[in-house]
């Protein structure tokens, strides 16, 4: 797979404090790379890096294989994004506005169509800008980070001040473009469950350090299905388990079991019974994707 998006080492300080400490991100071609953190772990900074809108203190940025620093305008020519808030003027129509950037992007008024009814303004493009809701705002200042259909997207929480249909607009919106248009999609938020309904690969940054950086599915595959069970005698339990081979931990007065079947679970059960042990709970948990989140960024911090 072609490399996008490769960092090495980036890092940004701000007054002597370190926000974005050595992080090496790589983005694949067709990917949409959710990057996950608590407010303030350091992605916008990380996305301004990207972008150019802010010198990192070390390291490299590496887009489409060519180096940042010496390939700006280039890279810059085949990138759309949306970093923070959109930038708009109120007092023109959300059209007028898109002329601008047209004009800007040297780009046919066909784009402009396009991205307006992508993002469902083609009906509002005539209302002035600051007679918007703060919806509609968010989806023009999409519209125009689409309006080159660039090769790659950079979106920092895109879904800000939608409700819940437009949130699913833009999901749908973005999981369409890899395949449709052949962007490349690299989408920061702290919502959890947005991005696991869209992204392909993630990365999880907390305190500015790159937590973990995978597909999707790897991340999924820490999400295990364990057995928890109490019984009125865990130390007679033990004692009785662990000579039949079954392997266990006990957290509080719980007795934790992974990759069991129904089948196993069954016979345990009659086992420590057939030896007089009440067993009062058996119980099946499983660690949701928020559960790993929260063990990655720690529990004290808000999503």
């Amino acid at each position: 797979m072609n490399t996008i998006i490769s960092t090495h080492n980036l890092s940004k300080y701000f007054n002597g404090i370190c926000r974005v400490n050595e992080v090496n991100l790589t983005v694949y071609e067709g990917d949409i790379y959710g990057f996950l953190g608590p407010n303030g772990a350091g992605k916008s900074t990380t996305l301004k890096m990207l972008l150019g809108l802010t010198k990192p203190t070390k390291g490299d940025v590496i887009i489409f294989g060519k180096n940042f620093n010496k390939n700006r305008q280039l890279i810059l020519s085949q990138t759309g994004s949306l970093i923070e808030s959109p930038s708009y003027y109120g007092h023109l129509t959300g059209l007028e506005n898109m002329r601008i950037l047209q004009r800007l992007r040297n780009v046919s008024t066909k784009n402009i169509q396009e991205a307006l009814h992508i993002v469902r303004l083609e009906n509002q493009q005539n209302k002035l800008v600051k007679h918007y809701s703060l919806g509609m705002k968010q989806r023009l200042g999409i519209a125009m980070a689409l309006i080159n259909f660039p090769k790659l997207l950079i979106l920092d929480e895109p879904t800000n001040g939608l409700d819940p249909n437009g949130i699913r607009e833009i999901r749908e919106l973005i999981k369409s473009l890899p395949q449709r248009y052949g962007i490349t999609v690299l989408i920061s938020t702290h919502l959890l469950s947005e991005i696991e309904q869209m992204a392909t690969s993630v990365g999880i940054i907390n305190d500015g350090k790159l937590l973990f950086q995978g597909d999707m599915d790897l991340l999924k595959a820490k999400s295990k299905t364990y057995i928890s069970i109490k019984t009125e005698d865990n130390k007679l339990a033990k004692k009785i388990l662990l000579p039949k081979g079954y392997e266990f931990n006990q957290n509080n007065d719980r007795l934790i079991f992974e990759n069991l079947t129904d089948s196993h679970i069954a016979y345990l059960n009659k086992l420590l019974i057939g030896h007089g042990i009440n067993v009062t709970r058996i119980e099946e948990h499983k660690k949701s994707l928020e559960d790993i989140f929260l063990e990655l960024t720690g529990k004290e911090r808000s999503l």
